[in-house]
């Protein structure tokens, strides 16, 4: 693994800004050094979730979104170098994921969209950058998705302990880390995805802060249970899914049937619907000693509370307590990978998205040409 310092950059299906990580990666460790989340600007979170749901757009509004996204991708990392007293030259590279706007490996022309010019942000930096993760993967009959799997079990795997990481973003994924047996995982549907988008609607507030509205609520069964009939969750993994799938539209539909639920019981039911189906994938993959939770969605005390009663006889906790601070997991994964990228090592595991070898994952966007003197 070529050592140095990374920097990794993610900015997840929950919008809730772009989280920015400094850390010092080697063969043998990774170790954290500095985060930063800056804020996503209304207009560009606007136009992703247009994008990201289906509504029509032109090639020049994706080519506009795309040199926004690195421009402020760019902007992010620039302060996290200021944050740090850093030059851009102490950097060895950026692992950038991009903002995914559309995820479809099981058309029939599978693909992975990320937008966020890479070659802007080496430009504007001065450092080189890895981005365009997923789709060498999907080129290989992968999913494309998740990636963060690999980096899961480099980091909090353990030779006795029967373990999973799950990561509550948008979308919620599972890391399933069993002694003995090959790393798998998926996503297991909605994470705070849903949650979001109808505390968006009901409150024009980003996310549902301490669960106040959910606890409010009491599930409703039936709604519930007309969701949980969704084909998705009975599919057989590899699989994956996104906010093209997953969103304020599939809620609309479900809720049709339901017209005087109280908006604090739609968000008790869209809480439960999350933790129904991450405990139903832990218990149908054999169940684990520990389940640890990074994300927002482990800030959520609804979320937790409930995953911790349905799945009795496992420890329920933040990835926090193992030294991984849960909101910079994803940025961290992409550091790793860009690390591992540089280093012409395999990002993905086939037996994770499917795909039918390892590969060296992303593209390389050099710095540009340093004058003489500099």
């Amino acid at each position: 693994m070529k050592s140095g310092r990374y920097i990794g950059v993610m900015s997840g299906t929950s919008l809730d800004g772009i989280d920015v990580v400094l850390a010092a990666i080697d063969a043998r460790m990774v170790a954290q050094q500095g985060s930063y989340t800056h804020p996503m600007p209304l207009a560009i979170r606007q136009a992703i979730l247009g994008m990201c749901q289906g509504q029509q757009v032109t090639l020049s509004q994706v080519g506009q979104l795309d040199a926004q996204l690195g421009d402020l991708f760019a902007e992010a990392i620039l302060a996290l170098l200021a944050q740090h007293n850093l030059r851009a030259e102490e950097i060895t590279a950026i692992g950038c994921h991009g903002q995914t706007v559309w995820h479809e490996p099981n058309g029939p022309a599978p693909f992975s969209l990320q937008l966020g010019d890479n070659n802007r942000i080496a430009a504007l930096t001065g450092i080189t950058t890895i981005g365009d993760f997923r789709r060498r993967d999907i080129a290989l009959g992968g999913q494309g998705a998740p990636l963060v799997p690999a980096f899961h079990d480099a980091l909090l795997s353990h030779p006795d302990e029967r373990r999973m990481v799950l990561n509550i973003g948008g979308i919620a994924n599972l890391s399933l880390q069993l002694p003995g047996q090959p790393v798998r995982g998926y996503d297991t549907g909605p994470g705070n995805m849903l949650m979001d988008a109808w505390i968006w609607r009901q409150r024009a507030l980003p996310y549902d802060e301490d669960a106040a509205l959910g606890l409010a609520g009491l599930p409703d069964i039936a709604l519930l249970q007309q969701m949980l009939a969704d084909p998705y969750f009975a599919a057989p993994a590899p699989k994956s899914t996104g906010r093209e799938y997953f969103n304020l539209a599939w809620l609309e539909r479900h809720l049709a049937g339901h017209p005087n639920l109280a908006p604090e019981d739609v968000q008790a039911t869209l809480a439960e619907l999350t933790a129904t189906t991450i405990s139903e994938q832990v218990q149908l993959s054999g169940g684990c000693d520990r389940l640890l939770v990074c994300g927002g969605g482990a800030r959520n005390p609804l979320v937790m509370a409930r995953l911790a009663a349905l799945l009795p006889g496992t420890e329920v906790c933040p990835t926090d307590q193992f030294g991984i601070r849960g909101d910079d997991m994803e940025a961290l994964a992409f550091a790793w990978l860009a690390a591992r990228t540089l280093s012409g090592l395999p990002g993905n595991l086939p037996s994770v998205t499917g795909a039918r070898a390892p590969a060296v994952l992303g593209a390389i966007y050099p710095a540009g040409l340093r004058q003489p003197g500099e």
